[in-house]
């Protein structure tokens, strides 16, 4: 045992930062210019100093679709979208839209006393436990040929559980030690700040501790805090306790707490106006990559100038549920958005007609969807992924595509596609930024990230920067502009997963990265198609100007 925790505080201490080896990047690289800087982000800075000096643009509502955000950030709180039609904390819906006191957004993660969704099964088991209520101690000579595709899916999904669980329960334990052990660590130094110095003179008859204190010199050497590091390990052990005790636990069903009718998938009226949730880390630093407040003198600069953030609870930790996603989208296009960032992705879809109306409905009143291509260092189909783009039912013609859709992949600071990142040279749209992000979290600090979660918001907030300033152009456009305007990959990278040498066209439709200048001048050129108004002919919600 002491051997395999010695050598799990090697190995989680090296996946944790991986790239700790190389040289760090500049806290806002993503924002800088790639011939000027020498670091591939958008440009935006250049954008405004040169294309956007003299235009004032106006307000654009994006609706961030997440794990909640922290509206009360130093930050954000003054692009926080707010609804003018509402009076706060008097439960009444004033504005008459089914939502009681939405000042901020909604979040269909909870109930009206206040109770919320921390945590969620997968997709997987949720999917797996209704399979199991129907053939559990069901003899296969029993299945009938209607039911065969079913009765496999039960077998195969008992058998991925079984497997997951058995792991998870060997190697939770594990990780918990290698945090202990860093924690340990810290309170043995002492010290508010551990230094590399602290970390080189210490000395222990602990071997554990001492083997930890080896690791963190060698990282510690290369940059990295001690801090970050051990943030790291916290995170990695709390994800797959997570995913043992709720995500894979087939027992476990929080669904009772937001007390709405699980079998009826078109229900739209429940949950609570909790827009930060319990959780807000991810959406808060979505949030702030879009658009945290410009030149205020704090914190970061998001991407985008004239914007209010909508918060609109979709994600637990776990997989959202089709329904929620639904509601979500429709909330976001009623109450105004002209861009949605949904940094979220699963790998089924059991109410996926229930998601495809909404999508139609976003593109029906011209909103734009921006997604996050995933992290699973696979190729994106549509048997893999969702939501995605592909209605599910066919039309006269075959199957019909959602043409305000834009898949985002992540873009490494070297130049590279992320490890992580999914791709595909038909399903994912554009790379953009998403290692090493510097961004909003709750509580008004500030925190380095990473994932197509964080490349998905760049491009939301370039698509806002194009809607604010260029209002004639439609979602299509904006998409058409963003994928022609990329900043094209011409030398072979290697594909996220393996050791092979692809083109960037095989990785992204567009072959290439999101460049903010460039797709603002296409813009200047392009003539608007767009006649009506963003949100529902009825919907009186707007954003503060």
């Amino acid at each position: 045992m002491m051997k395999r925790i010695l050598l799990l505080i090697a190995l989680c201490l090296s996946a944790s930062v991986f790239i700790f080896a190389q040289e760090k990047p500049p806290l806002d690289w993503f924002h800088l210019d790639p011939d000027r800087d020498s670091f591939p982000g958008i440009s935006t800075q250049q954008t405004y100093r040169e294309l956007l000096k003299n235009s004032k643009g106006r307000t654009i509502i994006v609706a961030v679709l997440d794990s909640g955000v922290d509206p009360e950030h130093e930050d954000l709180k003054d692009i926080m979208w707010v609804n003018a039609d509402e009076i706060p904390g008097n439960g009444i819906d004033d504005d008459k839209n089914g939502y009681i006191d939405d000042i901020h957004g909604w979040s269909f993660l909870g109930n009206a006393k206040g109770e919320n969704v921390a945590h969620d099964n997968l997709e997987i088991t949720r999917v797996y436990r209704e399979l199991n209520k129907k053939f559990e101690g069901k003899s296969p000579s029993a299945i009938s040929k209607d039911e065969k595709a079913d009765y496999d899916k039960y077998l195969e999904y008992k058998k991925i559980i079984e497997e997951k669980i058995a792991g998870l329960q060997q190697e939770v334990p594990l990780y918990e030690a290698v945090y202990n052990a860093i924690v340990n660590l810290e309170k043995a130094l002492n010290k508010d700040s551990i230094t590399l110095d602290d970390i080189k003179k210490f000395r222990s008859r602990d071997r554990v501790m001492m083997a930890a204190a080896a690791q963190m010199e060698q990282f510690m050497s290369d940059g990295e805090t001690f801090q970050k590091i051990k943030d790291d390990i916290k995170a990695y052990y709390e994800q797959q306790h997570s995913r043992l005790n709720y995500g894979y636990n087939v027992d476990y069903d929080p669904r009772k707490i937001v007390g709405d009718n699980i079998n009826d998938p078109y229900e739209r009226y429940y949950g609570n106006n909790d827009v930060r949730g319990p959780d807000a880390m991810h959406g808060t630093h979505v949030a702030g990559i879009i658009g945290a407040a410009r030149d205020n003198g704090i914190g970061i600069n998001g991407v985008a100038a004239n914007v209010r953030i909508m918060s609109v609870r979709t994600v637990p930790d776990g997989d959202e549920r089709d329904k929620d996603v639904a509601n979500a989208i429709i909330y976001a296009v009623d109450n105004g958005a002209a861009v949605i960032n949904m940094s979220f992705g699963k790998g089924e879809s059991p109410n996926k007609d229930v998601v495809d109306k909404a999508v139609k409905y976003a593109l029906k009143n011209d909103v734009l969807i921006v997604q996050a291509a995933g992290n699973d260092a696979q190729e994106n189909d549509y048997m893999n992924t969702f939501p995605n783009d592909k209605f599910k039912k066919k039309g006269l013609f075959g199957p019909k595509y959602a043409d305000n859709w834009i898949t985002v992949g992540a873009l490494d600071y070297d130049g590279d596609a992320a490890d992580f990142s999914n791709y595909s040279g038909e399903n994912v749209d554009v790379f953009a930024p998403g290692t090493e992000i510097y961004s909003t979290v709750p509580d008004s600090k500030y925190e380095i990230s990473q994932g197509t979660s964080m490349a998905s918001p760049v491009v939301a907030g370039v698509a806002a920067t194009l809607r604010a300033h260029f209002p004639k152009l439609s979602a299509k456009q904006v998409k058409d502009i963003i994928m022609q305007s990329v900043v094209p990959i011409k030398d072979k990278v290697i594909k996220p997963g393996t050791d092979d040498m692809v083109s960037f066209n095989q990785l992204a439709q567009s072959g290439g990265t999101i460049n903010m200048y460039r797709a603002v001048q296409l813009a200047q050129r392009t003539k608007g198609k767009r006649k009506a108004d963003w949100g529902h002919k009825d919907n009186k919600a707007t954003a503060i100007p």
